[in-house]
């Protein structure tokens, strides 16, 4: 009897008959440096929750490094694969001789809101006399929310170290520092503004970089160069599964919410999705994943202005979209 005649005839039977198994490879472990917990990156907690990495046997650590650049410097050692963070840190790296390249967006718009303790409100729009004199908390120095913070004191012709006094500390620690009355302002992020506006320590933001700024690369995911040519395939199924995640995130609120609060387990439901309300209105995710030329632009003249990028440096030298352009869903 053939194997065709003896499937057939156990089948008839009611029989069951077991097949070769096939190994499965082990799950390629890799670490994503972020530099604080925040809901900006919720897409990369979806990915991760509902198996979008896993499906192609990748399995994702998260790695919170709160000290401006230690998640770039994560990556650039080896450490973890990819870092969340806007690609002028690519740049800042290119201009030294490293090469990492952003190959998926996540957050699309700058981050970043002002907020006023209470009873230090500002009564109008003349930012450069509001801001003045004030003691404002941000995050370290070499980070986007810093960048930013010194960026629009530029743009208003405030000196960041006479006309202000700029408190640098975790970005997770900026809600405290305005909350003990250290500082007056603080430059936060979701879902510390809506924490923070539940506890009554600040206001909503009276200030808003998304809709100031537009279309900004504020944080993408940034990899070795050297892991486009050695692990493309690698690359690509995390590139897919951010793709999955974004395409998940804005068609489906509510269990977004619920992930959010697996990530912020101390934080009430009624306020994640508040927090989540704010970026939704401000479109602050990626769509597609595409990294636009635009906003690459408005976040070099950001640091450009800032001080902190000392030399132009192009698009295609920092950005690859090639995975984004061709993976399929």
């Amino acid at each position: 009897m053939n194997r065709r005649e003896f499937v057939a005839s156990t089948a008839a039977l009611g029989l069951s008959v077991s097949r070769p198994s096939i190994a499965r490879a082990a799950a390629r472990e890799i670490v994503v440096a972020e530099p604080v917990h925040g809901a900006g990156y919720l897409p990369l907690y979806i990915g991760m929750a509902k198996g979008y990495f896993a499906e192609a046997d990748v399995a994702v650590t998260i790695l919170t490094i709160e000290n401006g650049s230690g998640h770039i410097n994560a990556v650039l050692s080896g450490q973890a694969f990819a870092f969340i963070g806007g690609p002028e840190h690519n740049a800042y790296a290119k201009l030294k001789g490293a090469e990492l390249r952003a190959v998926v967006n996540c957050v699309d718009r700058g981050n970043v809101y002002y907020c006023a303790a209470k009873g230090q409100e500002p009564t109008g729009t003349d930012w450069p006399r509001y801001f003045k004199g004030k003691r404002i908390a941000i995050g370290p120095f070499g980070g986007t929310p810093n960048s930013i913070t010194r960026y629009l004191l530029k743009s208003w012709k405030l000196d960041a170290r006479s006309d202000v006094t700029l408190l640098e500390v975790p970005n997770s620690t900026v809600p405290a520092a305005v909350k003990s009355g250290q500082a007056q302002i603080g430059a936060s992020l979701e879902p510390l503004i809506t924490q923070g506006v539940r506890q009554g320590f600040w206001g909503e933001p009276f200030y808003s970089i998304p809709h100031e700024l537009g279309a900004y690369a504020y944080s993408t995911f940034n990899v070795r160069e050297s892991s486009i040519r050695s692990e493309p395939e690698l690359v690509r199924a995390f590139v897919r599964g951010m793709l999955k995640s974004l395409r998940f995130l804005y068609a489906n609120p509510a269990e977004s919410a619920e992930i959010a609060k697996r990530q912020f387990p101390t934080m009430a439901l009624d306020d994640i999705k508040a927090a989540l309300d704010r970026s939704y209105a401000d479109a602050l995710w990626s769509r597609d994943g595409t990294i636009s030329p635009q906003a690459w632009t408005t976040a070099k003249d950001v640091v450009r202005a800032a001080g902190l990028l000392t030399a132009d440096v192009k698009y295609e030298d920092i950005i690859d979209m090639s995975f984004v352009n061709s993976v399929t869903l």
